[in-house]
């Protein structure tokens, strides 16, 4: 069912228009064969790319589509409504180019820029490691100074699109402690990078995620963006909205998970009513659709605000918490609604649970998210 959206104006609304039209004809049909055969969407995202999709939230003078977070992040929702990989992986490639956009040097974003910007390539985020995934400031993989570069040597892990994107935003290890840390941009045919095989997860089957490994790797200089030392900041500038990107993704799960919750109840009648009818089922849908509507307005906050130049940190993290802990809710309950039916991979539902859990954890699990916002209520 369509989500009547508040929109700023009819460029806004043509464009989610638009996502709705590439979502309805070109992802829905195919997502439940891909997902169920853990095989990629080849041409997907030159589909996304030529309708301008990867770049919405970038200024045009760089080739983006120059729309406020709140438009863009809608346009997520609506793709996270037909297909969650594809959504993640679309979010993944937006944060994969907020270091470059927001730190790299006016020649940097001359040179590569356009091309990220265009959907020509697909970029991928490389921040955790095997023994650094929540406590970013643990990293081991070093970048070490050398002929008029750097040699790069260990491993990064859970890389959404790990192996088949383009570019690689690389965080590597060139100092000691938390200030230590440097930003890199990795083109995929570097020598000396390689990918370990897929992981097999629970859920978000159709885009892999690997592990990276550099056994020195050199990288020319040109490819520090920003400052040397300046990694942790730049990783945690592009997290704050890449967690927005993960809330409108896990409410346009929800959405869809209470739309077939709803669908099944006005069809399936037990004791001579349909099953919505009963007291005890509608209240599980309203608290469902209570919790959708209540994770939308968190993040469209957020976005709000990050488009008005207002602190947005904390917003980020209440949203990226409260809609992903909703999508895990509410597609647990939607399973709860179709009863054995829900437990079966003749529906979507079973899927949607699985996917919802993946959401609660990564860009920084719900546990740090409630560490972000604490910390911001001591101050």
């Amino acid at each position: 069912m369509p989500v009547d959206r508040l929109l700023p104006n009819d460029e806004a609304h043509a464009l989610i228009e638009l996502t709705r039209d590439i979502a309805d004809k070109v992802l829905d049909p195919i997502v439940d064969q891909h997902e169920k055969d853990e095989t990629y969407p080849d041409g997907v995202f030159p589909t996304l790319g030529e309708a301008g999709l990867l770049s919405l939230p970038y200024p045009e003078e760089w080739g983006g589509g120059g729309q406020p977070y709140e438009v863009y992040l809608q346009v997520l929702e609506e793709l996270g409504a037909r297909w969650a990989s594809v959504a993640i992986a679309v979010s993944v490639h937006s944060l994969s180019c907020h270091p470059l956009m927001t730190f790299g040097t006016d020649e940097q974003r001359q040179r590569w820029l356009p091309e990220m910007l265009s959907g020509t390539l697909v970029g991928a985020y490389s921040l955790s490691e095997p023994q650094a995934g929540s406590d970013a400031a643990a990293l081991a993989c070093k970048a070490v100074p050398s002929d008029d570069g750097y040699r790069v040597t260990g491993s990064k892990a859970w890389i959404t699109h790990g192996g088949l994107a383009d570019f690689y935003t690389l965080f590597a290890r060139t100092g000691e402690g938390s200030q230590g840390i440097s930003c890199f941009l990795v083109p995929k045919d570097t020598p000396g990078l390689s990918f370990g095989r897929p992981e097999e997860k629970m859920g978000l089957h159709a885009v892999p995620t690997t592990s990276a490994h550099y056994d020195d790797a050199f990288l020319p200089a040109e490819r520090l963006i920003g400052a040397e030392g300046q990694g942790l900041p730049i990783a945690f500038s592009a997290l704050d909205s890449g967690r927005l990107g993960v809330a409108a993704v896990a409410v346009g799960l929800a959405q869809s998970a209470l739309d077939q919750a709803v669908a099944y109840a006005q069809e399936r009648t037990t004791f001579g009513r349909k099953i919505i009818d009963h007291q005890g089922l509608g209240f599980l849908l309203a608290d469902m659709a209570a919790a959708v509507d209540s994770a939308r307005a968190t993040y469209l906050d957020a976005a709000r605000r990050r488009d008005a130049g207002l602190p947005y940190s904390r917003n980020a993290s209440v949203a990226k918490l409260v809609a992903t802990d909703a999508a895990m809710k509410v597609t647990t309950d939607a399973v709860q609604v179709l009863g054995g039916a829900g437990y079966t991979r003749d529906y979507r539902v079973e899927r949607f649970m699985r996917e919802a859990k993946i959401m609660q954890i990564f860009e920084g699990t719900n546990q740090i998210q409630r560490l972000v916002i604490s910390r911001s209520l001591a101050k």
